[in-house]
């Protein structure tokens, strides 16, 4: 079996995973849409995904507290989403159908990211790679994807959305099948028992961590899943809905690649308040203007808002016990990046109907409230 080394087997792995996520993110709203769904049920579809991935990550990313159980982990779940993603050719313009294959492929891909992220975490502590130089090849991934399908849909239409998912996931199954030369191992030192997340959710540490990081990254519901409608409706055709998404996710790499260098010397909390003060800013402009320049001004901000806050949240993470490790993970990617955007996104299908992009401004006052949340040490 091909052998590569830690750095380079998560990297690879992320570049096949996060190229379908750069499909599924922005354009899977559009392609609900082409189908003849309504923009409150393409609400609840995108919300039922991110709860359907906040249950996965409740209930079976925690189980897997070993990180030698890691890796075949991820070989399953990749081939679940790779399957669960081809049913949507079949669903066809039905609710009930889409429904039902979104809660199955969410319930696959939802722990691969944390999975994958705790990995990187566990190298990482090894010092056998750079946690921000290795997923940014996820970013770049991203970027490809996004791009790739704005050009496929603008040239053969919006059924080139789930086969160009398809063709990433494939990828990252022929990635996720080889072995690092280094297997992750639980160190005996650190082979304590997997704590119960009711007892870390009754850690007050903890908990304003989540509500922080909900705060923060929660205020991109609306982006996540009406952005490239409402851009589309101001006249933006999807090649350039393509690029914006893009250009998001270039300045989330140059975070990514030189994170040690700009932020060598700043508190976990610095990262926290410069990142909400950039949600404020960000939601902010794109609620008053759909004009290219400011949207490009918009798009840069991604690597505070969404970047500079991953980074932390992932640094947080790090300083915790071993055996909390992907327990946080698992609550991190359950809660903030699942319940709390699947809430959201409801919330946002119902009041894009009702006020369009100003319901950007409601994102912005997370931002604010994030502001004055303090945080605390995990013990």
């Amino acid at each position: 079996m091909l052998r590569s080394s830690p750095f380079g087997w998560v990297s690879q792995y992320f570049i096949g995973f996060f190229f379908a996520y750069g499909v599924y993110l922005p354009f899977w709203a559009l392609w609900f849409e082409e189908q003849g769904i309504s923009p409150s049920d393409i609400g609840i579809l995108l919300g039922l995904a991110f709860a359907t991935r906040c249950f996965a990550n409740l209930f079976i990313t925690p189980r897997l507290h070993k990180v030698e159980h890691l890796i075949p982990a991820l070989r399953w779940l990749t081939f679940a989403s790779l399957i669960f993603a081809a049913f949507h050719l079949w669903a066809g313009g039905s609710f009930w159908l889409m429904a039902v294959v979104t809660v199955l492929f969410n319930i696959a891909c939802g722990p691969a990211v944390p999975l994958s992220d705790a990995l990187a975490n566990h190298y990482a502590k090894l010092k056998l790679l750079d946690y921000g130089r290795s997923r940014l090849w996820g970013s770049v991934s991203f970027i490809a994807g996004s791009t790739v399908v704005g050009f496929l849909v603008a040239e053969y239409g919006s059924d080139m959305i789930p086969y160009t998912a398809l063709f990433g996931l494939g990828v990252a199954m022929l990635f996720v099948m080889r072995n690092p030369t280094v297997l992750p191992v639980t160190e005996k030192e650190h082979d304590e028992p997997r704590p119960k997340l009711s007892h870390l959710l009754t850690e007050m540490p903890i908990v304003r961590f989540l509500v922080l990081i909900s705060l923060i990254q929660g205020s991109h519901a609306a982006y996540y899943s009406f952005s490239s409608i409402y851009w589309k409706e101001a006249g933006h055709p999807e090649s350039i809905i393509g690029y914006l998404w893009s250009l998001g996710v270039v300045a989330e790499v140059a975070v990514f690649a030189f994170s040690k260098r700009l932020f060598a010397g700043m508190s976990i909390a610095m990262l926290f308040r410069l990142a909400a003060l950039g949600v404020v800013i960000r939601w902010g402009v794109t609620a008053m203007t759909t004009e290219l320049a400011g949207l490009v001004v918009v798009q840069l901000l991604h690597g505070v808002t969404f970047a500079m806050a991953h980074l932390a949240a992932i640094q947080y993470i790090q300083k915790a016990p071993q055996n909390k490790m992907v327990a946080l993970q698992a609550l991190y990617n359950a809660l903030p990046l699942g319940a709390f955007i699947a809430l959201m996104t409801a919330v946002s299908g119902w009041a894009y109907e009702l006020w369009s992009g100003q319901v950007f401004w409601g994102m912005a006052l997370m931002g604010v409230l994030a502001l004055f949340i303090k945080l605390g040490k995990v013990k």
